[in-house]
Formats: structure tokens, C-alpha cells, sequence
């Protein structure tokens, strides 16, 4: 549900003028959701709405669709011509010095752009200064209520669980010299999703020896890898509840096919976790100081560890992603190396910290969610995995897992 007074709110702590929102035919899925239109048919034709800090909303509709956005507030004003669409916008941002929309300058964050070149040129033209919307988006897409916070540990209780169902089958199938196909681990983990209440987008990566060092590995049956004893596995998970609004718990975690690991698996891991770690820390400093942290800051705390370790060819994705309703969620990434993330790392949202280090044989990936909740108390879900899991000793599985 759309609320004014929530948004105009956030334009003024963000000490912005207004917020232009646009969309055509669904282009803009984030300032849908922001406007409460979400899930509703989409439109044929173009609508705009500007939301000033200050002073009664506005709408531009097509006589075609007069009553596209009628459940909002604000005068409207109908066009037909294009000719009335431009003059329309002029007439929105009258009086306005700058708007947010949803744009990020120089190709610098695909999550957030949204409005075409030519939307913006018109906009500009007009002499309006267009800053991004980024972080206004997640403060309304992104943020979790308590509920929503709820749903996630829930969810975390199963992915956590889920990986003993996996190693534990690799461990039952493999102890006597036996082997387990990729695509039955995958199917045991996703069975236990069903079992318990959980949906996913798509099945987990369950990754043995070289596909274990393709970030996006997807085992097809009847192509996918075999598991024995001295093998390496990567299995990453992710879910959330089957209900309304839930949020995804989103975990990886590696292991290997026998009961001691090999110094190169643990020499590697070591330098994963660090990184991991290291990130973290960033994140619980800054809350702890008082101080706003970006999304770039948090990957290069990630990424200098395993820059000075020699390894820094070897990261290849960066260090984390936004979560929410989607896996993959519209907040505030990790990330420095395929965007500069400048939007803030904000109260009530949660984020993957999940370093890895890929080569041709293996690759090593430790995964854990982090929420930062209303009080900048930083959680950390899902567990620390210390040291590479030896899935044949139990017991060993157990010391490698730190709360």
C-alpha cells in the first residue's frame, strides 16, 4: 500500500526535492511496488507521478487509461498528443530543482535503472537535475518489517538443516567406497524444501571438483558430476517460507569426501574466511561508530584479503547481494568490482557476505546473510563455517560450524 506521508518523509531526510516516477508497460517494476501497483494489470501507455517533498502529489495519464493510477492521491492531468505528454512532465516538475528517478549515471547499477535515456533527456531538458533513486527504492523495497524478519530466521532454521540432509547423504552413499550423483543431492535438498514449507526460484548448486569453481554452476541429470570419496563438494542453497511477503535465507558451504582435508582445500578456505570476516567487521564498525557505509566499502574489505593473498584474479563475483522476496533482492549490493555500489548499506535489510576464491579444479565459497535490524545491531544467519567440512567424521562436521 502506497503511504505519502512515508515517502515524503524520505525525501526529506535524503534532503531531496521530489521523486519522479515513470513507467511503461511494467518497465518499471520498483516504482510500481513503491506506488502500490504491484501484482495489478499492467498498462498500455505511459504514466508519470511526482511526489514533492513538500505540497500534494501529481499524476499524468493517458485518455486511454484515465484511471490508471486513480487509487493515489493528487490532481491529475490527461494527455492524448505527445505534444501534451512533454508539456504534462513540464508542468509536474514545475517549481521542483531536482528529482530522484530510477536511473544510475554511467551504466553504474542495472538494479536500480529503469527509466529510458529518452525519459531522461526530456526530464533534463526541462532544466531539472535527475539524481539517482537507489536509495529510496530499497528504503521501500528493501527494508524488512519485524514479520518479515521473523520469516527469514525460520527459513534459516531449514537451509541450515538442509546441508546435514546433503552431506549426510554424500556421507552414507560414499563411506563403503560408493559414489552420489550431483543431481540426487539436489533433489534430497529440495525435497526437504517441500517438507518443511519452503519454495525457491530454482534448485540449489551442488558442485563436485572443477564445477564446484563455476559460481553458477547448474547440475542437469545426466550431465551432472559424480561424488566419491577424496572429492571436493560446494553446495549452495537458498528459500524462504511458501507464504505472503516471505524473505530468502541464502547459505553456502563446502566440504570434502573424506574424514581430514587436504592442506590445499584448508589453505584456501582459510583465506575465504578471512575475507568473509573481514567483511563483516566493516559492516558492525561502522554501525557501531555511528557511521553511514556504502555498498563499495564493504567489498573492498572483502576483496583486499584475498588481493593480499595473492589470489585476487581468482574473485571473480562480487562480495555479496541484497536479500529479499527475491533472492537476489533491489537494496544496497556488496560490490566494487562489476558496479561501484554507492547506495548505503541501510537499517533493515539483509545482504549475502559470500567471498570466493574459483580455479579450474575447485573453487571455495563461504556464504552466510547479515541484517543489520532497526537498532544497527548487525546478525549474522546461517552460521561461520570455520573450516572445510570433512564430511566422512561427524564429529568433524560439527567443530567446523561456529555459531
Amino acid at each position: 500500500m502506497f503511504d505519502l506521508e512515508a515517502v515524503q518523509e524520505c525525501l526529506r531526510e535524503f534532503q531531496l526535492d521530489g521523486w519522479l516516477l515513470y513507467d511503461f508497460r511494467g518497465s518499471n517494476m520498483p516504482a510500481r511496488r513503491v506506488l502500490g501497483l504491484d501484482g495489478r494489470p499492467l498498462g498500455s501507455r505511459r504514466f508519470f507521478y511526482v511526489i514533492p517533498a513538500q505540497g500534494a502529489p501529481r499524476k499524468l495519464v493517458h485518455r486511454i487509461e484515465p484511471s490508471a493510477l486513480d487509487d493515489l492521491p493528487g490532481e491529475r492531468t490527461v494527455y492524448l498528443r505527445w505534444q501534451e505528454l512533454e508539456a504534462g512532465v513540464a508542468d509536474l516538475v514545475k517549481g521542483l530543482r531536482g528529482v530522484a528517478m530510477e536511473y544510475a549515471p554511467r551504466a553504474s547499477n542495472p538494479y536500480v535503472s529503469r527509466v529510458d535515456g529518452g525519459v531522461i533527456e526530456l526530464v533534463r531538458s526541462l532544466g531539472i537535475e535527475i539524481v539517482s533513486s537507489g536509495d529510496l527504492i530499497q528504503r521501500f523495497e528493501s527494508v524488512w518489517d519485524d514479520d518479515q524478519w521473523a520469516m527469514h530466521l525460520a527459513a534459516e532454521k531449514v537451509t541450515t538443516a538442509a546441508f546435514d540432509v546433503a552431506f549426510g547423504l554424500i556421507a552414507s552413499r560414499t563411506a563403503d567406497g560408493g559414489t552420489v550423483r550431483e543431481t540426487e543431492v539436489q533433489s534430497a535438498i529440495m525435497d526437504y524444501f517441500h517438507q518443511h514449507g519452503l519454495t525457491t526460484y530454482s534448485p540449489p548448486i551442488v558442485g563436485v571438483g572443477s564445477h564446484s569453481g563455476d559460481p553458477h554452476y547448474e547440475p542437469v541429470a545426466g550431465r551432472d558430476g559424480v561424488i566419491g570419496k577424496g572429492d571436493f563438494v560446494l553446495v549452495d542453497l537458498w528459500a524462504k517460507l511458501a507464504r505472503p511477503r516471505a524473505v530468502y535465507s541464502d547459505l553456502t558451504r563446502v566440504g570434502f569426501v573424506g574424514e581430514t582435508v587436504p592442506a590445499v582445500y584448508e589453505e584456501t578456505f582459510s583465506i575465504v574466511a578471512a575475507a568473509r570476516d573481514a567483511a563483516i567487521t566493516r559492516v558492525r564498525e561502522a554501525y557501531a561508530a555511528g557511521r553511514p557505509i556504502q555498498g563499495y566499502e564493504v567489498d573492498d574489505a572483502a576483496r583486499r584479503v584475498i588481493e593480499n593473498a595473492g589470489k585476487g584474479n581468482a574473485f571473480i563475483h562480487r562480495t555479496g547481494h541484497n536479500i529479499g522476496q527475491e533472492v537476489h533482492g533491489n537494496g544496497a549490493h556488496m560490490d566494487n568490482l562489476e558496479t561501484h555500489e554507492e547506495r548505503l548499506v541501510l537499517p533493515r535489510t539483509c545482504f549475502s557476505i559470500e567471498p570466493g576464491i574459483y580455479g579450474p579444479d575447485f573453487g571455495i565459497r563461504s556464504e552466510v546473510n547479515v541484517f543489520v535490524d532497526a537498532t544497527g545491531e548487525v546478525h549474522v544467519t546461517g552460521g561461520l563455517q570455520d573450516r572445510v567440512l570433512p564430511i566422512l567424521d561427524p564429529d568433524g562436521r560439527s567443530i567446523a560450524m561456529r555459531a
